[in-house]
């Protein structure tokens, strides 16, 4: 064959490769996951952590992280068009979120909604709350609200009720009649061989 044959050949080759190569590797980079970025304010010099790891302003974060901040120190957890929140200094929050929403778990101190596309819910010790922008949320419960008592799980019994009931009714009609057919009457045609 002639030489400038075997070199296009190659080079033809090559090229295919490295495209091929370059576009995998930019599909395996992105994963899909929403992030956002931390933003620390106040002493800046305090440990405010992530998933309890110091971090530092403009550190990424990911949905589910634990975010924990001193006494002296507070964060701005920017979300891009989901929101920004901001937890107080002092706070321990939960932070869980995807691309349109933002909900959380407060265990203590407080947060704050910045701005929102959406209400956001928050678990707090009192129960849960849907904040609009510019409404902020404590984790300990207001004075005049009772808070329920650990272990107290009134909210089940309508439940338990209901799969009781079903579970009457399934037995009291399979009792009824016993000659149930579970679909073992059908003719099965093969086709020939």
């Amino acid at each position: 064959m002639n030489s400038k044959l075997w070199i296009r050949k190659a080079l033809t080759m090559s090229l295919t490769v490295a495209i091929f190569a370059t576009y995998s590797m930019v599909a395996l980079a992105a994963d899909g996951r929403p992030a956002g970025e931390i933003v620390i304010t106040g002493n800046s010099k305090s440990a405010v952590t992530v998933n309890g790891e110091a971090v530092k302003s403009g550190r990424t974060i990911f949905s589910s992280s634990t975010i924990s901040t001193p006494e002296d120190a507070g964060a701005v957890v920017n979300l891009g068009k989901a929101g920004r929140i901001e937890v107080a200094p002092g706070s321990t929050f939960v932070i869980t979120f995807d691309d349109k929403s933002v909900s959380g778990d407060l265990m203590a101190g407080s947060v704050s909604v910045l701005n929102a596309s959406d209400a956001v819910g928050i678990k707090t010790l009192s129960g849960d709350l849907k904040l609009n922008t510019g409404e902020t949320a404590t984790a300990t419960a207001s004075s005049g609200a009772p808070t329920p008592a650990p272990g107290s799980h009134h909210n089940i019994w309508p439940f338990l009720f209901v799969f009781a009931a079903a579970a009457i009714v399934i037995i009291w009609t399979a009792a009824k009649d016993n000659n149930t057919n579970l679909g073992g009457g059908a003719n099965t045609i093969s086709p020939p061989r």
